[in-house]
């Protein structure tokens, strides 16, 4: 039998580079909503999206003068890919089914494409008004069941903290789509409830192993909540990785392969798994301890006891 030792990484040390890190992305996330804002999906604002199909060789500065000439000035136009057949996709305020489907054919007209290279979708104002309201309320109950579940389970404070990383995450993920121009959709916001779960899940195995590792304190090695903390994050870290890109392979695959719905969906659900592994330790865990080690009985062991906290930890085989 022989003792070899092996160190922890330093995470609950390098707290503050984790926070400042987030602290910057949250900023760029509010400078970018500020400056540029959200474009949201026809099913949230009303409108109309028009899909051409096998658009061949037509630039999309044709395609913007032949709307402009079918009465459709203020349309944005995006390109797309469907099956290797290049496209475009028409975004416009028109919110009457007939006028969009006569602008529309008026605009394949000039182009020269048949009546079966478009598709247009219009949807009402009164509708998108009833998705917007469904989705705020459907997060909504969403943070009140994880504050409410995490607070019985475990205590308040673990609860606030772990809605603070939800919030990091939801925050920067809606900053990344103000600064692409990216649209809202119904299956972004359907990512975004998913990616509250994983954050979620995440944080709470963390939380659920510091809880368990601070029963036992003082066992010689981990007498501190950083230092406890810092040992449990070590020991579900591989875990988060692994579940993080595992959960990847498929998202990436619909990203790279699927079609519009689809990677509307993926694109969110790729930033939103990142950043849901990377909160739980960077965010979640160090508010938790900055917040626990205020308390009495941690304060009094952390002047006793805390020093660095990438400690080594003898391990006997």
């Amino acid at each position: 039998m022989r003792s070899h030792f092996s160190r922890e990484l330093p995470i609950i040390t390098h707290r503050r580079i984790f926070l400042g890190l987030s602290a910057v992305l949250i900023a760029l996330s509010l400078v970018g909503l500020l400056a540029r804002g959200l474009v949201f999906g026809i099913e949230f604002s009303g409108g109309t999206e028009i899909d051409f199909y096998n658009t061949g060789n037509i630039s999309i500065e044709h395609m913007r003068e032949a709307l402009s000439n079918a009465q459709e000035d203020s349309a944005t136009v995006q390109t797309t890919l469907t099956d290797g057949s290049a496209g475009f996709l028409v975004r416009s305020d028109t919110t009457n089914p007939n006028t969009a489907t006569e602008h529309a054919q008026q605009a394949a007209q000039l182009l020269s494409l048949p009546d079966t290279s478009y598709q247009v979708t219009t949807i009402g104002p009164d509708w998108g008004a009833n998705v917007t309201h469904s989705s705020a309320v459907a997060f909504g109950i969403a943070i009140l069941a994880i504050i409410a579940y995490i607070a019985v389970r475990y205590e308040y404070k673990m609860a606030l903290c772990a809605v603070a990383s939800l919030l990091h995450d939801l925050i920067i993920t809606v900053g990344i789509y103000a600064w692409t121009q990216t649209a809202i959709t119904p299956n972004v916001v359907a990512a975004l409830l998913t990616i509250m779960g994983y954050s979620l899940y995440d944080t709470v195995v963390e939380f659920h192993r510091i809880n368990e590792n601070a029963k036992l304190a003082g066992d010689g090695t981990h007498r501190t909540y950083n230092q406890i903390a810092n040992f449990s994050i070590n020991e579900v870290l591989v875990r988060t990785i692994n579940t993080t890109i595992t959960s990847l392979v498929p998202v990436c695959a619909m990203l790279a392969f699927g079609g519009a719905t689809l990677k509307d969906f993926a694109f969110a659900m790729a930033i939103g798994l990142v950043l849901g592994a990377y909160s739980s330790f960077g965010v979640a865990s160090p508010l938790l301890c900055m917040w626990k080690s205020q308390e009495p009985k941690w304060k009094k062991l952390e002047t006793k006891y805390g020093v660095a906290q990438a400690v080594t930890t003898p391990e006997v085989k």
